[in-house]
């Protein structure tokens, strides 16, 4: 199985930017995909950004385009998800997922999950 440690959740101002971390180990070689979701109260968990390791695509959802960039270090088992020009709706808590099949940003099928990391947009 695969451990997380999700960081770079915080309290930032409207607009402003926000780089999330995902370092995992574990059983890292049989990841396909890595992906960011995101679940708001009431919601259900949605796919942001992801990560294919196959040729390096990454997909994200349409809400996130432009804003948000998903990126690997894999010297460092490590992907990030560069958020900016956030908006309250991106206010929420962002769960790091690998997947032993190609991207997706629905969670269907993914294997592990880390515990979240919290965004939070203040004043």
């Amino acid at each position: 199985q695969v451990q997380f440690v999700e960081s770079g959740g915080g309290l930032v101002q409207p607009g402003g930017s926000l780089r999330l971390s995902c370092t995992t180990s574990g059983f890292t070689w049989d990841f396909y995909s890595i992906a960011w979701f995101r679940q708001a109260p009431g919601k259900e968990r949605e796919g942001v950004s992801c990560f294919q390791f196959s040729d390096d695509s990454t997909y994200s959802r349409d809400s996130v385009k432009g804003r948000f960039t998903i990126s690997r270090d894999k010297t460092r088992n490590t992907v990030y998800l560069q958020m900016t020009s956030r908006t309250p709706e991106d206010t929420t808590v962002y769960y790091c997922a690998t997947d032993r099949s190609p991207c997706k940003l629905f969670d269907g099928g993914f294997d592990d999950w880390g515990q979240g990391t919290q965004v939070t947009l203040s004043s």
